[in-house]
Order: C-alpha cells, then sequence, then structure tokens
C-alpha cells in the first residue's frame, strides 16, 4: 500500500488529519446548547477544520505518492473536492449535534460521512493531468469506501460518548485512521496508464504545478496547526461557569476567605464570609426553587413549568428536560439543576438523572439497581443507582423513612 511512498510525509499526513479531526470535533463539541448564530459559527467553524484536515492530508498523501514528475492538478476539481468536504462533514455534524443522536441518525451521518470523504478523494485524483490516464481497481474502490464508513462510524461514536479529553483524543484518532486508511486504501488500487500519442490528458483547464501545490498545503497545515494550538486554550468564560455551578468551588472560595485576617490594612473589620446556599442545619436557607426550566428551541430560548418535568438527563456539560412528551436541551448542567430543582418534588437517583417523585408511576429492581417509570403521553424509564433505591422507596412511601428529610437533591455516593 506504501510501496514508493515517502514515509515522512504519509506520517505528516495521518498526523494533520488527526489535529484537524481534534480541532474539529472539539469545536461540535460546543455547538449542543449554543443558540443562534453561536452556534452556527461553530458549527461552520468544526466543518471547515475537519474539512480542511480532509483535503490538506489528501494532498499530502498525494505528494508523498509515486507519481508521473510532470503532473499538474487541475484548479476546479480540486476546488471541488474542498467544497464537497465542507458540504459532507457539515451535514454528518449539523445530523449528530442537533437533537438525540439516535442509532440511525449517527448510522447515516457516518455513511454520508464516508460517502462523501470517498467522493473528495477521486474527484480530486482526477485533477491530476499529464501524459497519463487514470485506472481504478473496483474491489478496491469499494474497500476504501467501506473502511472510510466504518472508521467514520467508530469517531463519531467516540465523540457522542462522552466529550471529554479522552474521548475527544480517540474520536480525533479514529477520524484520521479513517481518513488516511480510506486514502491510501484507494491509492493502492490506482494505476497510471501512459497515452499512446503522449500527449498532456487535460482540456487545457487552470492548472497548478506541484510546487504551487506544496506552498498551498504548507499553509493549510500552519492553519491545522494554529487551530490545534487555540483550542487547547482553556475558554475563561467556561471556566467561570463551571466555577459558579461547582459548589465545591464555592466551598473553597469561602475557605479561602475565611483565612484572611480579620482586620484590613487601616484597621477596619472586614465582613466575613457568607456560606453558600446549601440550606440545612446551621447554614442559611436555601435559595427558592426556580419555577421554570430554560430550554433550547430552533427560534431560541423556551421556558417550561417545573410541574410538567418528569425528568433530567445529563448530556456532556448541559442537560435534556423530559415533559413526559418529549425531551428538549437545558443549558444547565445536571449539578445547577439539581441545585436549582425543589428538593421535595426532585430527586437525583443517579448521577446522570434527575426525577420528579410525583410522576413516579412504577418502580422495579434490575440488576444492582432499579429503574422508575414516569407518567406522561410518553412514558419513559430511567434508571436508579443501587445507593439510591432506599431513599426512591422511602420517597414513595414503600418503606419508612428513618433518617431526616434530606435538605437538598441527594447525591450519589
Amino acid at each position: 500500500m506504501f510501496e514508493g511512498h515517502d514515509p515522512y510525509l504519509v506520517a505528516l499526513s495521518v498526523v494533520i488529519a488527526i489535529l484537524g479531526g481534534y480541532t474539529g470535533f472539539g469545536l461540535a463539541a460546543r455547538i449542543r446548547g449554543t443558540p443562534g448564530v453561536s452556534h452556527r459559527v461553530l458549527l461552520a467553524g468544526a466543518a471547515a477544520f475537519l474539512a480542511v484536515g480532509i483535503w490538506t492530508m489528501h494532498f499530502v498523501g498525494v505528494l508523498a505518492a509515486p507519481i508521473p514528475a510532470d503532473t499538474v492538478y487541475l484548479v476546479l476539481p480540486t476546488i471541488v473536492s474542498f467544497l464537497i468536504c465542507v458540504l459532507v462533514v457539515g451535514i454528518s455534524l449539523f445530523f449528530v449535534s442537533i437533537g438525540e443522536p439516535s442509532l440511525r441518525r449517527v448510522v447515516s451521518s457516518a455513511v454520508l460521512l464516508g460517502a462523501g470523504v470517498a467522493s473528495m478523494h477521486y474527484v480530486g485524483i482526477h485533477g491530476l493531468a499529464g501524459r497519463f490516464a487514470i485506472a481504478h481497481d473496483a474491489p478496491m474502490i469499494l474497500l476504501s469506501i467501506l473502511i472510510a464508513v466504518v472508521t467514520a462510524y467508530g469517531g463519531l461514536r467516540a465523540f457522542l460518548a462522552r466529550q471529554d479529553g479522552v474521548r475527544l483524543i480517540v474520536s480525533s484518532i479514529a477520524f484520521g485512521v479513517a481518513v488516511a486508511g480510506m486514502h491510501y486504501t484507494a491509492m493502492s488500487g490506482m494505476h497510471f496508464v501512459p497515452l499512446a500519442d503522449g500527449a498532456p490528458h487535460h482540456a487545457g483547464g487552470l492548472a497548478a504545478s506541484q510546487q504551487i501545490l506544496s506552498v498551498v498545503v504548507a499553509l493549510l497545515c500552519f492553519v491545522i496547526a494554529a487551530g490545534f494550538l487555540l483550542s487547547l486554550v482553556p475558554d475563561p468564560r467556561r471556566q467561570a461557569a463551571t466555577a459558579a455551578i461547582d459548589p465545591m468551588a464555592g466551598a473553597a472560595v469561602g475557605v479561602a476567605q475565611a483565612s484572611l485576617p480579620e482586620q484590613g490594612l487601616a484597621g477596619s473589620p472586614l465582613p466575613r464570609p457568607m456560606a453558600a446556599p446549601l440550606g440545612g442545619l446551621g447554614q442559611p436557607p436555601r435559595a427558592a426553587p426556580a419555577p421554570r426550566l430554560p430550554v433550547e428551541g430552533a427560534n431560541g430560548t423556551h421556558f417550561i413549568d417545573t410541574a410538567d418535568v418528569r425528568s433530567v438527563r445529563a448530556d456532556a456539560h448541559y442537560t435534556r428536560v423530559h415533559d413526559g412528551t418529549r425531551e428538549r436541551m437545558c443549558p444547565w448542567s445536571i449539578s445547577e439543576a439539581e441545585a436549582q430543582l425543589d428538593p421535595g418534588l426532585f430527586l437525583r437517583v443517579h448521577r446522570s438523572h434527575i426525577v420528579a417523585i410525583p410522576h413516579v408511576t412504577f418502580v422495579r429492581k434490575e440488576g444492582d439497581g432499579a429503574i422508575v417509570e414516569l407518567d406522561g403521553p410518553s412514558p419513559h424509564r430511567v434508571p436508579v443507582s443501587r445507593a439510591k433505591i432506599a431513599e426512591v422507596k422511602a420517597r414513595l412511601g414503600l418503606t419508612r423513612r428513618h433518617a431526616q428529610p434530606a435538605t437538598g437533591l441527594g447525591r450519589e455516593a
């Protein structure tokens, strides 16, 4: 497969694809829960970086291949191949980042992405022009498309499983392997057939030399590397939001303030820090529960009454709120939702799930844990962790509760 290829350029092509995947998937991870113009900007940025990674990897791979020295690159097919990349990547990311990522949606996106990568490759390859024609082996064409689709599915699944650093790296590596595997498999089935008359095989269209293409590819490599490095810089707004909803951060601030001296520089007493509003014996009263929850829609942010909420499910940095009919995206994290909801009505039954106790219609032990069913036009079931079974049964009146009532939504031990 790599016979006659420059090994350094082959390695560079794979690294470029991985870096482009990391940057693009990192932007795509922020798409969920970002409404309006910011959502479209993130989607466009993610599609652009992934497309540039695919396209640049492709042409670095072409430069690494043993092609005839007098080969030129037709500009129109080359540009069309890049536009194909942007289009299929943008549609694939839109499908998996908006709404519930069902199996059908992920499979459809993987097929589209794999077919798009294959289309980009063959359109770009037929932009090569010289005293030759290009022939392809049909089995290698089918194999390259299959590799692209399967590895694209694996990359999207790893990306959707959990959007943290490890999963993002795994997804990026799978993406790089998908693009590189498809490219070099297809290249192994490509043959240059010399023309009998020796005339260049192009119709006089605008063409670029290998030197010009090398300059363009070098610039795009710089763009990908810069985007990758910028993606590693922490977002101060995201850090501030995390600190605002993390109760441990608030406790740390309180401890730091308590360690300050009681007297200021001028001898005037400094105000004592106030404890965080966690509620409970010996602490300030808990803030009033939120009467409504924000949910994101196609045309902006809507609000639903907490009385209509059946369950809340963690989804990366955000949550999904079920109103008995369907799930909708909420910009709150699971910890923030837990802090805002009424603990007399809602209970955190799992590290990723909160349920409305009045809407529970069914409970059953399952494995080490249990499941509860919530009412509504579309009843749905939620898992209960083993540590929460006793509390759930007590809240439902199935057992006598010996401990004092909790002052907040329970957390998993």
